[in-house]
């Protein structure tokens, strides 16, 4: 039983050296995935904002038109 322990031992061991030399440093798909998603976040706040400003666009056109037919 000894030898199942240290042989779960240096695989536990193993794996989580391994592990710590792959998260060290950012690959470049890291670095371009993490481009894609500050282009995604920034495509987001301008579609919102153009959705913004149709929305203001659209309440003073009808507040306009309301104002043309009430004459």
């Amino acid at each position: 039983m000894s030898l199942s322990y240290r042989g779960f031992f240096i695989i536990f061991l193993l794996s989580f050296v391994l592990g710590l030399a792959g998260c060290e440093r950012e690959g470049t798909a890291e670095k371009a995935g993490r481009k894609v998603d500050q282009a995604g976040e920034k495509a987001g706040k301008a579609v919102e904002k153009a959705g913004d400003k149709i929305d203001d666009a659209a309440e003073k056109a009808g507040k306009k038109i309301e104002e043309e037919t009430k004459r």
